[in-house]
């Protein structure tokens, strides 16, 4: 391989002769998925990707979009940024989110709402269970810590880097990496204050579907959580798929269920009003 390397004409022959190699964690071009859900149209098909372990991504994604994540192995841990994407300046607000629906666990129903009192995403469906909007993502130094090197170019990667990595992408920077949620990987807080991690690993193939209520950009990281009791730095991979779909109806259960995500919703009318 130092031989082909080293000579221009053949590095590029031995590129050239990489297409078509496809692997586990990669985006799929054009977006292809045999699991679409009944009555979604393959050409509404926007993303199909596998984020490996310690990997991320990131999608600018239409209003009414929506975003599958799939926990393939049973150990992923997808740490979620969303941004309004026509205004990063507003993203997601986890404090708001708890505090506006008088809950801190996430499921089906919920909704992830902006500083700004709106709704950016909401969650459709959640078969997991599992979700943490405690105790944000790992760091390098926290991953040092425990494991060694948790830089980017590291052996054991962390979360906010990742989203920094993310979030450039969009012309964002380290004061845009705010506090996530966490999907898949679940903490309780005790009658005591205690928090208990929920980890896993689980059963593989559990899935969480959002709709995006704005145009948002969303960044994932995929990182082992910060509580993880585990002595090894353990995840696997999460895969991702999005597809066009309906702007949120007047009717929507979800819309409707509380007075207070009813005015996160209105509100948002209210912003594409302009």
């Amino acid at each position: 391989m130092t031989q082909i390397l080293a000579n221009p004409l053949a590095a590029r022959d031995h590129a050239r002769g990489m297409e078509g190699t496809v692997i586990e964690s990669m985006p799929v071009l054009p977006p292809v998925a045999s699991d679409l859900p009944a009555g979604v149209a393959a050409q509404d098909l926007t993303w199909e990707e596998t984020i490996a372990a310690g990997g991320y991504a990131t999608r600018r994604l239409a209003r009414g979009t929506r975003l599958r994540l799939i926990d393939i192995k049973g150990d992923a841990c997808a740490s979620l940024l969303v941004f309004n994407a026509e205004m990063p300046t507003e993203r997601l607000n986890v404090a708001d989110t708890v505090k506006v629906q008088w809950n801190a666990y996430l499921d089906a129903g919920k909704l992830l709402l902006s500083d700004m009192g709106r709704v950016l995403m909401s969650i459709l469906e959640d078969d997991a269970g599992t979700h943490d909007t405690f105790c944000g993502t790992s760091n390098a130094a926290t991953n040092a810590a425990k494991y060694g090197d948790g830089s980017n170019s590291g052996a054991y990667p962390n979360g906010r880097d990742r989203f920094l990595l993310g979030a450039g992408k969009h012309g964002l920077g380290r004061r845009d990496v705010h506090p996530c949620v966490t999907l898949f990987k679940g903490t309780r807080i005790e009658t005591d204050g205690t928090i208990t991690p929920q980890v896993g690993p689980f059963e593989a193939g559990r899935s969480v579907v959002l709709r995006a209520e704005m145009d948002v950009i969303v960044v994932i990281a995929n990182c082992p959580h910060v509580l993880d009791p585990r002595d090894d730095w353990t995840v696997t991979p999460l895969r991702v798929s999005a597809w066009r779909g309906p702007v949120t109806p007047e009717a929507d259960p979800i819309r409707t269920a509380t007075p207070e995500g009813l005015r996160a919703f209105q509100n948002v009318e209210d912003y594409f009003r302009r």
